[in-house]
């Protein structure tokens, strides 16, 4: 008979309690980590799955991610626009106060500050984001502006803002009669025309009322315009008017009424009823020169400027073309004789689009933004028009001409209906806003939703594998047990009676 040795037999006691000890090593592994294994190859059929839940929550958070840096850039924009829209609140009610008081510059305090506040802008505008210039659209390594000084003073040949508001001044005749032509009185006639048909410059005629008895007032008509007024055979009576009613550069319009008196001393925008009606016509002759003149060195001056500063910034800059006193168009500058103050990118198309970024498979948002956009533009024109203005201590219409000009800087500031707010800048970047956030919130929803599906397939329950390590302990004790007692055998120790 043939006996087998005892080791023979060991062997698989001692694989089953390597296999055991294999066993409690990958359970208190996915004990302490939670997971199920950690490799694909560990989850078997699942493992696609779990790859595809995986890439799908890289994906999202990517998107968060943009989210995230987009939100900055917008966050940070809106900063900026809520300053300039601040600036442009402060600089309008500084307008109201019209304290006309020039030092050695010929400009007021009210001036001076608002020099400040331009440069502020401008810096503001030039502020940079994670990817470079906020408010230079597409042009991101491009600062937005020109410099203040540049803007106001001009570059080398390049003009600024004062210098295209001087020439723009002469050819609107703010030295004279606004471009208008008004020869001496024709026997019982008085006239008044635009100088040269066609000319965007000076003072245009927009009509005429008369109450003077008697009278006969036509136009305005013709090539250029003309107004005319014959008197009758007899004279008007005392109280009698005539009302003459200009367009100024700005598009605002103003009416100079003169009214007949029996007075040999005239006030202001009277005439004197004289022995005969052509005596008469050459008082009102005389008495609208005055109006006229005094509208051009302080409405039409204020009108000017404004005309000019909207010229400036324009894209591209107005300039008065050839000798500016008898100029009749404006031409384009370039950047050979002009400041351009806006120095980024001016692609056509949305300015918003500019900058897109998506932010969810299905999703973009735009949030592009432009120094040259309307609502911007116009705060920094209108602060610069102030900035730039200087007034002559000599000058008998400058304190009227200053407040013409705050008057319609205020109005401006206001913002006039048709004109872009920069409060719809603000709207438009808040929908990119809600749209982010929006998106952020279903990322979320997604991301729990997949994270639940994931520990499913790759996570454990700890209460289930902490009683399946105490199982295989127990039974790794037994047959470590076992084992120990069959080494211990031999021929001797079982042929031995046992003890007691």
């Amino acid at each position: 008979m043939t006996i087998s040795g005892i080791s023979s037999n060991m062997a698989p006691l001692i694989q089953s309690a390597v296999d055991i000890n294999k066993q409690l090593d990958d359970l208190q592994l996915q004990l302490s980590s939670g997971e199920k294994s950690q490799t694909y190859a560990g989850l078997g059929p699942q493992s696609g799955v779990t790859v595809a839940l995986n890439a799908q929550l890289s994906a999202l958070s990517g998107f968060d991610d943009t989210i995230s840096n987009v939100g900055t850039t917008v966050s940070l924009q809106q900063l900026v626009l809520q300053q300039i829209a601040t600036l442009g609140n402060t600089a309008k009610t500084a307008t109201l106060q019209q304290n006309y008081s020039i030092d050695s510059t010929g400009q007021t305090a009210a001036q001076k500050t608002a020099a400040d506040q331009l440069n502020q802008i401008l810096s503001l505008l030039n502020t940079q984001g994670g990817n470079g210039y906020m408010f230079s659209g597409d042009a991101v390594d491009q600062p937005s502006v020109d410099t203040a000084d540049h803007i106001l003073n001009g570059n080398g040949s390049q003009a600024g803002l004062k210098q295209v508001i001087a020439e723009r001044n002469l050819a609107d005749g703010t030295n004279g009669l606004g471009r208008l032509v008004i020869p001496a009185a024709s026997g019982s006639t008085v006239a008044v025309s635009e100088d040269v048909a066609g000319s965007v410059f000076g003072l245009k005629l927009a009509s005429v009322n008369s109450s003077l008895t008697g009278a006969t007032v036509t136009g305005p008509s013709g090539s250029p315009a003309t107004i005319s007024v014959a008197l009758g055979a007899s004279n008007p009576n005392n109280g009698d008017s005539v009302s003459y009613t200009f367009t100024l550069p700005d598009g605002t319009s103003q009416t100079l009424q003169l009214t007949a008196t029996t007075s040999a001393t005239p006030g202001a925008n009277q005439f004197t009823i004289g022995a005969t009606p052509a005596l008469t016509a050459a008082n009102l002759q005389a008495a609208l020169t005055s109006g006229v003149s005094q509208i051009a060195g302080t409405s039409l001056t204020a009108a000017s400027t404004l005309a000019a500063s909207n010229d400036f910034f324009d894209d591209p800059p107005q300039r008065v073309s050839g000798s500016p006193a008898a100029a009749t168009a404006l031409v384009d500058g370039t950047t050979a004789n002009t400041v351009f103050w806006y120095t980024g990118d001016n692609s056509a198309g949305s300015v918003r689009s500019s900058a897109t970024a998506r932010i969810d498979p299905t999703t973009t948002v735009s949030y592009g933004t432009q120094a040259n956009e309307q609502g911007i533009r116009w705060i920094v024109q209108n602060i610069a028009a102030l900035a730039a203005t200087t007034y002559s201590a000599s000058d008998p219409n400058a304190s009227a001409s200053y407040a013409a000009l705050n008057s319609r800087i205020n109005t401006a500031l206001a913002v006039p209906a048709g004109v872009q707010n920069i409060t719809d800048i603000e709207a438009s970047l808040a929908n990119a806003q809600t749209a982010m956030a929006s998106a952020k919130s279903q990322h979320a929803q997604t991301s729990t939703m997949l994270q639940n599906m994931l520990q499913s397939i790759e996570g454990v329950d700890q209460n289930q594998v902490g009683a399946e390590i105490l199982s295989l302990q127990t039974s790794l004790s037994a047959s470590l047990s076992t084992t120990a007692r069959m080494a211990q055998l031999n021929l001797l120790t079982y042929l031995s009676p046992v003890a007691g």
